[in-house]
């Protein structure tokens, strides 16, 4: 498999990466950890190069637009959109403060 991502793909992709991360950390404010928006993050990055590289990754640029620098955008956003989602939900049930399980088990 032949992986083209350019530095401007990559930069896209961590600009999007860290803008989730901030409005999802926004979001949730004091209800979770404060790491809450490296951890989304890292889930939209991770998301966004494997729905890019490595699922879309085989396919032609005919087949697949836009791509810019290498970068799958459609594929990517959407990628990191559901693993980014996903990463934050079980990192805001892992994490969240005492008195929200005891509410929920109430």
């Amino acid at each position: 498999m032949n992986y083209n991502l350019e530095s401007v793909g990559l930069q896209i992709l961590l600009a999007y990466s860290f803008g989730f991360g901030a409005i999802a950390q926004l979001v949730v404010g004091q209800h979770a950890t404060r790491w809450l928006w490296l951890a989304g993050a890292i889930g939209w990055f991770v998301g966004g190069l494997i729905a890019s590289e490595a699922i879309v990754g085989t396919m032609t640029v005919e087949e697949i637009q836009p791509i810019i620098g290498g970068l799958a955008y459609d594929e990517a956003l959407l990628g990191g959109l559901v693993t980014g989602l996903v990463v934050v939900v079980v990192t805001w049930f892992v994490t969240r403060p005492r008195e929200f399980r005891a509410q929920a088990h109430a």
